[in-house]
């Protein structure tokens, strides 16, 4: 049976020159490259992506495939070009005239100095789609700054919200900055391409990786700045503060527990036996449950620590209320529900003996992922096919 949607294509036809290297202009240019686009990785012939150099699967040590770039570069085309050589520039040039979209994620005013300034690529091709991905943005006073997903969650805030007040300020444990730069720059070149395909005018996309965190955080910023609200870490309690919200120790682990309106916390009691709660005065609307919260919270604590999480994460679903033992990632991966969505699907690599796992597209299309088809390129290998000799 095909579970790999191999029909979806709405890119198909179209040509992307990418720029970029390490993790949020790849990862956005993956996404197009699953969409069915023809991307033309352009790396430096002195040793390519940076990702390259890193920590390597199996069999894969010398091949300057590091895990990271394997990530996101699959169904992508790769070719070196010294952008030091005005010889190699113009080789890019004529690639541009055939191509719909041009990435690049260098520190804002290096792309100008090397003669490929939007300016400069739309008097080559006058209806591209020229997206820049930064740290911070073409325009501003910090712009020409260089930064990375660590930097960027140092200034966004989101540090000093993760742990508690007591153990703020705590990195989130993933680069989420990086790829959520991704998926947005890769969602704002789809858009433009609609809209070039509308005016047949060019268009200049500014991403930026401090924009987009703030952005993910946006009922925060939307609160504080309309009523002057300020957060503050919350450790793995719920925004809502509900009594009935966030975390709840039991006798196998955490539990991570959704109850915060009115037909919820009714649900809830029904799940702990507690219908009596219901009728208790001191907690009988929300605004009491507030008021005695703590109160609440305790006796609703020693409930939960009576049971396992597992226990309680069935017990809280069959009655509709949100709930999830907290998992490690080995223990996520390896359940059905993840291995039915195909999150990551296996590719042959050439080289090593046994397949390996890549991200497959965050959605599925017709009841099925769409997936990379092609490995991820080594340094070079579409030099021939591609550049041309001058």
């Amino acid at each position: 049976m095909e579970t790999s949607s191999q029909k979806f294509q709405p890119l198909k036809g179209k040509t992307i020159i990418d720029l970029t290297q390490v993790l949020a202009g790849p990862y956005a240019t993956y996404q197009l490259a699953l969409l069915g686009a023809d991307v033309i990785k352009v790396e430096d012939p002195r040793g390519g992506d940076w990702t390259r150099e890193g920590s390597a699967p199996p069999g894969l040590e010398n091949q300057n495939m590091g895990t990271a770039y394997l990530t996101q570069n699959a169904n992508k085309k790769s070719i070196t070009l010294d952008l030091k050589s005005a010889k190699d520039i113009e080789k890019l040039k004529d690639l541009v005239e055939a191509a719909d979209v041009f990435v690049e994620n260098f520190r804002p005013g290096t792309a100008s100095r090397l003669g490929l300034s939007y300016e400069n690529i739309k008097q080559v091709k006058p209806n591209i789609v020229y997206c820049s991905i930064s740290g911070f943005g073409q325009d501003g006073p910090i712009s020409d700054r260089p930064a990375y997903d660590h930097i960027v969650q140092g200034m966004c805030g989101i540090m000093r919200l993760t742990g508690t007040t007591a153990t703020e300020p705590n990195k989130v444990g993933a680069p989420y900055v990086d790829y959520a730069t991704g998926l947005n720059g890769a969602f704002a070149i789809v858009s433009a391409l609609h809209e070039v395909n509308r005016t047949g005018k060019s268009i200049k996309l500014d991403v930026s990786m401090l924009d987009t965190s703030l952005l993910l955080m946006s009922s925060l910023v939307t609160n504080h700045l309309n009523t002057g609200w300020a957060p503050v870490a919350s450790g793995n309690e719920a925004w809502s503060k509900s009594p009935t919200s966030g975390a709840f120790e039991t006798q196998s682990g955490l539990l991570m527990i959704a109850a915060n309106n009115e037909a919820q916390f009714e649900r809830f009691c029904s799940a702990i036996t507690r219908q009596d709660l219901l009728d208790n005065q001191k907690f009988k609307d929300p605004g009491k449950r507030k008021k005695n919260q703590n109160e609440l919270r305790d006796l609703i604590e020693k409930i939960i620590k009576n049971q396992t999480a597992e226990y309680w994460e069935e017990k809280f679903n069959d009655y509709a209320v949100p709930a999830a033992r907290v998992r490690n990632l080995d223990e996520i991966l390896d359940e059905r529900q993840v291995k039915e969505r195909k999150v990551t699907q296996k590719l042959k690599i050439p080289g090593i003996k046994n397949s390996l796992h890549m991200p497959t597209l965050g959605f599925k299309v017709d009841n099925k992922v769409v997936a990379p088809q092609k490995p991820p390129p080594k340094l070079g290998q579409d030099n021939h096919n591609i550049i041309k000799n001058k």
